[in-house]
């Protein structure tokens, strides 16, 4: 939020430097996020106020003149210039002025950038200054014209002196929704500066109230929930026209673009004390039968839309509008979508007399909720979505009919229309100095406390040290003892709480093995060079059915279902990670040829007589692409497959002390047959992995190359883990290495192998690595050669080949029995 501090400064007195103030509003909750000093680069010696004497036209050029400017010199300046809007006046306009020597930024340029001003021959006449549009001064974007000041703007006078301003840049939270506003800003200065806020009666109309039906309109809310209150003003024999200078620049210091002096009174109210405002024709609205005014009374009704309803905004865009969204109609249809935009059929124009101002209240989730739908932001939806009193309504109705009145000429039609059928009830907090020492950790007096609340505007009751504190209207953030502790200790100052140790000893905190396990396995995958993925819980029934070619569409009674899903892509809860995974790699290929992604997250199962489903812990891993970027070494490194994967499997088991495991063979619909493999640990299945089934790659737009997937139950593998792991020293005695060759049926798994030869190593075996595999001449057909590298060890004193030939005989025996393995010759 932009507030230019001259704006700040109607209501509250500024009596402290600016970097003084910004910090005491930053420790307060309201953060400056920049302070822009608009002026501070103008020259006093060059840059004036102007008044224009004489136009004439350019004797060379149709779309050009030259105009006589006096700026206090003894002798005007002529200036050429192809401003549209420049002319003499009653008064003389009066303009911002520019001489030779000037710094000035360069209007044309679509970019920032600064331009000396020098004496130049423009059409053969010379023109020896400027008169300057906003853009130039860097107060807007604004270059369709030169600005123009106020009539009585002293002329001569250094231009820095008289519009030279300071603009504070807030950047609010959401529960200081008071404070988008001019005077919710000043409240808060008031009470951190303990100056007094200067806003006249106007807080006296918050308590005024209206009726709904008025010689000129009939209001009628048919849903209250959404609509608290309506207040609506009429203003007749208006004449649209420019607003005045003084009102175009604050809204331009403040961001927003003149547009009329309708429009720019309308957004001077929300910006001053932040009610949305909106203007209509009223000779376009309607009654119950159509017809509009003079010859009906108008109808203005607040509903919910109908099924299939249409209405073109004030953009020009037909809207498609939904059972949730709140209208406002009048007797032919909608004119306005409730705080967020008005429509295309009842909007104000130059040929517009007579206005209805609507000053509503509306509620915040609904209106924050249409926005979104419709991807139509706005102002005023963004202030009502985070939250405005309904009493303001009648203030800014007042406030702006006055204005109407003033700069519009138009005549304030008596009386105002006003329903209000849900009022809310006023709210009174108690509070305690006991309970602020207890928070806060200081012992402040009763008296001290009345009189930080009394300065938020809390009307303060004291009995018998309880202070009973009525909230005031626009408060809606409080409610609770704690809400009226934050307030003292804002105002009192956080930098002025003493730093204070724990009185008690913390209790000591059972460790969690669970979730250090969780960390311990993201430490392993990313060491692993895998990156983590979070990705959604909710997806869709056909997302999961492309997970099994063979069903077309999975049982909705399998799933659980969320009853007020944002879209139907979002709309069941996930059964496994492996969907998520696949669409994650899909869309992580768009831009890198190799992904490789894990995700610890969570399950939902249904449970037969259950409201609520189970929600176990899955470990996913998806890995695709090459194993290693190409190189003078390696020219085709090949892709990452299912052993690739089993290696990761293998690390993070050997780092978790998981030595007990075996794979096994497995069918799954997922996965390619035969390329698919279930792990167990100490006997119990775990998981399941593989390669990815080609169908279910091209349901998924995967490119043709291997994509591999694993799930594993991670409550399961993290059961399986010791809490805590005990190491062995490291052995000084030299280990013995001898390979083995095998020669075993084609059938025989590997992994039978390496557990006979476990078996009958014994103690004395320390390692057993498979490193190579061979099939053919002249190994038998039906047969297949295993090489093992066994590895012994003595723990207390060095072996002799005798004892390890001895081992080695007796595993080769063993396997000779057990499954006829012969050594390879």
């Amino acid at each position: 939020m932009r507030m230019p501090l001259s704006w700040l400064g109607d209501y509250v007195d500024i009596t402290l430097p600016i970097s003084e103030l910004a910090e005491r509003m930053t420790l307060a909750g309201l953060e400056v996020a920049a302070i822009e000093e608009i002026g501070s680069e103008w020259d006093r010696e060059k840059l004036f106020v102007g008044k224009i004497v004489e136009v004439r036209p350019h004797p060379n050029a149709d779309r050009l003149t030259i105009a006589v400017v006096e700026y206090g010199a003894e002798q005007p300046m002529a200036v050429v210039t192809g401003a549209p809007n420049i002319r003499v006046g009653d008064k003389g306009q009066r303009v911002p002025f520019a001489t030779t020597g000037a710094r000035l930024i360069d209007g044309h340029a679509e970019e920032l950038r600064y331009m000396t001003l020098k004496p130049t021959k423009i059409r053969g006449v010379r023109s020896e200054g400027m008169v300057c549009s906003e853009k130039e001064l860097g107060i807007s974007d604004d270059h369709e014209g030169i600005m123009i000041l106020e009539d009585d703007a002293p002329i001569g006078v250094p231009l820095q002196d008289y519009m030279g301003d300071t603009i504070v840049e807030l950047d609010l939270t959401p529960n200081l929704a008071r404070c988008f506003s001019i005077v919710g800003v000043a409240r808060e200065v008031a009470a951190l500066t303990q100056q007094e806020v200067r806003l006249g009666d106007w807080p006296q109309l918050a308590k005024k109230a209206g009726t709904a039906s008025t010689p000129w309109v009939e209001l009628e809310i048919a849903d209250p929930e959404l609509c608290p209150r309506y207040s609506a003003a009429l203003v007749r024999d208006v004449q649209i026209g420019p607003s005045p200078p003084w009102m175009q620049r604050r809204l331009s210091l403040a961001g927003m673009r003149p547009i009329n002096n309708i429009v720019d009174i309308t957004n001077y109210v929300m910006l001053e004390w932040g009610q949305p405002l909106h203007a209509f024709d009223y000779d376009l609205l309607r009654d119950r039968d159509g017809k509009t005014p003079p010859s009906a009374l108008p109808i203005i009704i607040v509903r919910r839309a109908g099924p299939g309803e249409r209405m073109v905004t004030l953009d020009g865009v037909m809207r498609s509008l939904t059972e949730d969204t709140l209208l406002i109609t009048d007797g032919g249809g909608p004119v306005a979508i409730a705080g967020v935009m008005g429509g295309l059929e009842s909007e104000v124009t130059h040929g517009t007399t007579n206005i209805l101002i609507e000053s509503a209240n509306f509620n915040y989730i609904s209106v924050r909720r249409t926005s979104q739908a419709l991807k139509l932001p706005s102002e005023a939806a963004s202030r009502f979505g985070r939250g405005v009193p309904p009493e303001l309504t009648m203030i800014a109705v007042e406030r702006s009919a006055r204005l109407m009145e003033e700069l519009a000429g138009g005549t304030v039609e008596e009386g105002y229309a006003d329903a209000y059928p849900v009022k809310p009830e006023t709210k009174v907090v108690d509070l305690t100095p006991q309970e602020v020492e207890r928070i806060l950790g200081i012992a402040l007096e009763t008296e001290q406390i009345v009189n930080i609340l009394e300065s938020l505007e809390f009307d303060c009751q004291v009995e018998e040290e309880v202070i009973h504190a009525i909230v005031p209207h626009y408060r809606l953030d409080v409610s609770i003892p704690s809400d009226l502790i934050e307030e003292v200790a804002r105002v009192y100052g956080y930098d002025r709480l003493p730093t204070t140790l724990m009185k008690d000893e913390l209790p000591p905190q059972q460790r969690d093995y669970s979730l250090e396990g969780e960390e311990r396995i993201r430490d392993i995958l990313v060491g692993c060079g895998l990156t983590e993925a979070i990705t959604y819980s909710l997806s869709n029934l056909e997302a999961f059915a492309k997970l099994d070619p063979g069903v077309e569409e999975p049982s909705p009674a399998d799933y659980i279902r969320i009853s007020n899903p944002l879209t139907t892509e979002r709309e069941y809860m996930r059964r496994t990670l492996m969907s998520s995974l696949l669409e994650t790699v899909r869309d992580n290929l768009r831009y890198t040829d190799r992904v490789t992604l894990f995700e610890i997250g969570r399950v939902y199962l249904p449970q037969r007589g259950e409201q609520l489903p189970d929600e176990p812990r899955r470990l996913g891993i998806a890995m695709t692409g090459p194993r290693t970027r190409r190189s003078w070494l390696i020219d085709q490194p090949g892709y990452e497959d299912f052993y690739d994967l089993k290696g990761v499997v293998e690390t993070l088991l050997d780092r978790l002390g998981l030595t007990e495991r075996s794979f096994t063979p497995a069918e799954h619909p997922t996965f390619r047959p035969g390329g698919c493999a279930t792990l167990k640990v100490a006997d119990v299945e775990i998981g399941v992995f593989g390669e990815v089934d080609p169908k279910v790659r091209q349901s998924f737009e995967l490119p043709a190359q291997p994509v591999t997937l694993l799930e594993l139950d991670l409550e399961e593998l993290l059961s399986q883990v010791e809490p805590v792991r005990y190491l062995q020293p490291v052995s000084r005695f030299p280990a013995i290495s001898q390979d083995m060759s095998l020669i075993v049926d084609e059938d025989v798994p590997a992994q039978q192998v390496e557990g006979l030869i476990w078996v009958a190593g014994g103690e004395l075996l320390e390692e057993v690595t498979l490193f190579d595999v061979y099939r053919g001449e002249p190994t038998p057909a039906g047969k297949k050669s295993l090489a093992y590298s066994l590895t012994y060890r003595h723990a207390e004193r060095t072996l002799t080949d005798r004892e390890v030939a001895k081992v080695h005989t007796r595993i080769a025996g063993r396997l000779e029995k057990e499954i006829g393995a012969k050594l390879r010759e």
